[in-house]
């Protein structure tokens, strides 16, 4: 067993320990807003912080192949739970009335649909996986 990948590991560590120290912040400053804002700006910094962190130590931590099948799953989802989260704040604060409330639903139920997917097959082809991240990131164009 050993670290697979150590530059990626360490950057996406960076990016979990900033994502960590500047969500604070980020709430703090959308408390003045309402709670629309601290909502969103939440799940947003929350999905930064959980995808960074499993993917540093999917990266950094020599596991067994059970662990990094394991961990290669939730690295996978955690994508998926990014994309829906980078969407919310959008979703909830510019595009705000029945269009964000409708795209932000439509993003969720497919990266929920991801999840299960991920879940019950993790190795779906690469297409398959690129065209729904590729679909959901696009769908804003929509709005």
């Amino acid at each position: 067993m050993q670290i697979k990948e150590p530059v990626s590991g360490f950057t996406h560590l960076a990016a979990a320990l900033l994502s960590a120290a500047g969500l604070p912040i980020l709430i703090y400053i959308a408390q003045e807003r309402g709670i629309r804002h601290v909502i969103s700006f939440s799940v947003f910094g929350a999905s930064l912080i959980l995808l960074y962190t499993a993917s540093a130590l999917y990266h950094l931590l020599p596991l067994s192949p059970e662990g990094t099948k394991l961990f290669r799953r939730i690295d996978h989802i955690l994508i998926f739970i990014l994309i829906a989260g980078t969407y919310t704040p959008f979703c909830l604060v510019p595009l705000w009335g029945i269009w964000g409330w409708a795209l932000l639903a439509t993003v969720w139920l497919i990266a929920i649909g991801g999840i299960f997917m991920k879940i019950y097959w993790l190795h779906a082809p690469r297409w398959l996986s690129t065209l729904v991240y590729v679909g959901m990131g696009s769908l804003i164009v929509i709005a």
